[in-house]
């Protein structure tokens, strides 16, 4: 869901046309104090603020910005931009989103793998240490290699990935 916050009567007329354009629904405040009160109450994956408001009342934008939680705000100059602009805008401004969300998440990925390469070598070279030791009885044989073979699974998982 989208919050759009602006005073111009003629653009929170055009909230269909929004909502068709960028595919998702479409609330509006016609201020920012409205704004944060919504935000406080509701969750947007979106919120778009009219540049004349924030130039006019910069401490209540810091205050929607403050409860915007994981919504990507967007400044726009209502006066200059038409309704197809602001559409563009927006579905550029979701695509950064999703292609920065997608490269934190490999980049964690990889982290989490470097991670875990190395104490998992360590653990397959201590098992083929310990199915060295001498008169090592049968059953600790087995669960020995049984870990082994688990985390060889593990590390091929891991080299897949």
């Amino acid at each position: 869901m989208i919050l759009l916050v602006t005073s111009h009567e003629e653009v929170r007329n055009s909230t269909q046309r929004f909502e068709e354009g960028i595919g998702d629904r479409l609330e509006v405040a016609e201020s920012l104090r409205l704004a944060a009160t919504k935000l406080r109450s509701s969750e947007y994956n979106l919120v778009v603020i009219d540049q004349l408001l924030v130039d006019a009342e910069p401490y209540e934008a810091d205050t929607v910005l403050q409860h915007a939680g994981g919504a990507i705000p967007l400044q726009v100059n209502f006066a200059i931009s038409d309704a197809g602009r602001v559409i563009r805008e927006v579905k550029a401004a979701v695509a950064r989103r999703q292609r920065e969300e997608m490269i934190m998440h490999q980049a964690a990925q990889r982290a989490l793998l470097s991670e875990l390469r190395e104490p998992l070598t360590a653990m397959l070279l201590s098992c083929e240490l310990a199915m060295e030791v001498p008169n090592l009885p049968a059953a600790a044989a087995e669960q020995i290699k049984s870990v082994h073979r688990l985390a060889r699974t593990l590390k091929t998982r891991l080299n897949g990935a």
